[in-house]
């Protein structure tokens, strides 16, 4: 049982809660970390022991990202207690773990093994829940990427990735946790939106909706090209989750991934699945689940199907 300091400091009952829980029903070793040279380390001694994540999203990134570079993923299940505030445990509730500390506890006991998908990339990067360009507003507010403003009708949220980041997603820090500052920059960037935006029916032009020069390709399918602007690109491993919780591709033999374009305007998205998707063009950021990468001129990603196995509630 790996807990992760943050969490540690952050809901120091939740943490207590689970390791009741986990302790009475089942023989445990407690490890605290207090930094990730230490959290590489004990997951390295772990033996034949299955490792229990306590923390947020970003802690199981990292036993994830640790196991993979190990090459020993495929062989190790995880199983993942998710403790921090909404935005920070997004990607653990899209994957389907419970966030309430006491049914993620008892899956980790009771439930079973799932296979999922995850996308892998060029530079050895992992992506578990989605992929998106642009990265979000750290990056945007120093020049990289594309911010739409809240005074442009936006795309309704029409894929995964979309519903799990809500309203502020998961840029608000690294951490997860909102800095002091968001709330007045995002107010200050709405109201030179709004000044910047002509009148209605005034004959002014349209507002314009900025864009991001992209070639995206599918299985060598080209999507977009450079001559075209895009608003924004989602990718999610094994697509959407059906009606019973599972995706397509989640090892059933469909293995593809979702890609989707989002236009300015508000234009029609295009959609696709494939098994690699590569995108170019000028320096661009992507956030691949809770983590900024880029920037980068080019970047493939891989769908590898069933490559990680997930202990999830049974049913």
């Amino acid at each position: 049982m790996v807990i992760d300091p943050v969490a540690r400091s952050t809901d120091g009952e939740s943490v207590r809660i689970a390791k009741d829980v986990l302790c009475a029903g089942a023989g445990a070793k407690i490890c605290l970390p207090d930094g990730p040279e230490e959290f590489a380390r004990i997951l390295a001694r772990r033996g034949h022991r299955r490792p229990v994540v306590i923390g947020d999203d970003r802690a199981l990134l990292r036993v994830v990202g640790l196991l993979h570079k190990e090459r020993e993923l495929a062989a190790v299940p995880l199983s993942m207690v998710p403790v921090g505030a909404p935005a920070a445990v997004a990607l653990s509730r899209a994957l389907g773990i419970p966030t309430d500390t006491v049914a993620a506890a008892r899956a980790v006991l009771d439930g079973g093994e799932r296979p999922r998908d995850l996308l892998t990339d060029d530079s050895d990067g992992i992506v578990l829940g989605g992929l998106r360009i642009p990265c979000g507003s750290e990056a945007t507010r120093q020049g990289h990427g594309v911010y739409v403003p809240a005074a442009v009708p936006a795309v309704a949220p029409t894929d995964p990735m979309e519903a799990m980041e809500g309203r502020d997603g998961l840029s608000g820090g690294l951490d997860g946790h909102r800095p002091w500052w968001k709330p007045a920059a995002r107010t200050a960037r709405t109201a030179l939106a709004l000044l910047a935006a002509p009148a209605a029916g005034l004959g002014g032009r349209r507002a314009r909706v900025p864009g991001q020069r992209l070639r995206i390709e599918a299985d060598g399918v080209l999507l977009a090209d450079l001559d075209r602007p895009v608003r924004g690109v989602s990718v999610m491993p094994g697509g959407r989750a059906g009606a019973d919780g599972r995706r397509p591709g989640a090892g059933d033999g469909g293995e593809l991934a979702e890609v989707v374009v989002h236009w300015p305007g508000g234009g029609r998205p295009v959609r696709a699945r494939a098994r690699a998707v590569t995108v170019s063009g000028a320096d661009f950021h992507y956030r691949a689940d809770a983590v900024v990468g880029g920037p980068v001129r080019t970047r493939t990603w891989t769908l590898q199907p069933g490559a990680w196995r997930l202990q999830l509630p049974r049913g």
